[in-house]
């Protein structure tokens, strides 16, 4: 499929609901407003197209970011590719999540993420916090940098009260991360969660809310959470 066929399939399964819902929790225009399974369907037609996904990523659409984060193969992109779809994300819910994705897959996620974290921008420095959460679930714990991350900790319960809106999220999901999935950071993560508190974070016209990171955390090491294979969903 061509990007103009694809911009097309994504228009006929799109709604005026769904647009609306997507805009509620932060999306901007262009916006066509198609569910994430009617995306994967067409996903199914045009797997492995790298060259496409980068051409939808380039229209700056919501739909048609989400779609390319689906279909590329970060491990395939340059550093300075998955640099410039973090900085041109179409709103937080590409930039936490689809960017993140495809940032996981290469190998230089860890430095990228680090690197994002301390970004001005931010809807950068949220993608660069949720990479680095992600990577934690992901990667077997021998392979992650434990005294980095012990140290990122830190800097969560020193800054998260007065970092912005959504750098507060993503701060609070890396707590969650670390208690989580990473055995020998567990009980460091709960402590901070109690130091923390409660994390304040406007969440738009949604019924959405914050997580209380150390609810959350035992909560999911009751249910045996495993490390994940992909953070695409």
């Amino acid at each position: 499929m061509t990007l103009q066929e694809t911009l097309k399939a994504i228009a006929a399964v799109s709604t005026d609901g769904i647009k609306r819902i997507l805009m509620n929790h932060g999306a901007k225009e262009p916006v066509y407003g198609a569910k994430v399974a009617d995306l994967k369907v067409i996903l199914k037609k045009i797997k492995n197209d790298q060259q496409l996904a980068i051409q939808l990523y380039e229209t700056g659409g919501y739909d048609a970011q989400y779609l390319a984060g689906l279909l590329a193969n970060g491990a395939l992109m340059t550093p300075a590719q998955l640099d410039k779809w973090a900085k041109t994300a179409n709103s937080h819910g590409i930039s936490e999540s689809t960017v993140v994705w495809v940032a996981a897959e290469h190998p230089d996620a860890w430095k990228l993420g680090l690197q994002w974290i301390d970004d001005k921008d931010e809807q950068v420095a949220s993608t660069g916090w949720n990479t680095i959460s992600g990577l934690t679930s992901l990667k077997p714990d021998a392979e992650l940098d434990i005294p980095q991350l012990r140290k990122l900790l830190k800097k969560v319960e020193k800054e998260i009260h007065k970092a912005p809106n959504r750098v507060r999220y993503t701060m609070n999901n890396f707590v969650i991360h670390l208690g989580t999935y990473v055995d020998a950071l567990r009980d460091e993560a709960v402590e901070a969660a109690r130091k923390i508190g409660t994390v304040s974070v406007f969440m738009g016209d949604t019924a959405c809310k914050v997580p209380a990171a150390e609810e959350y955390i035992n909560s999911s090491r009751k249910r045996g959470v495993k490390k994940k294979k992909t953070l695409k969903c």
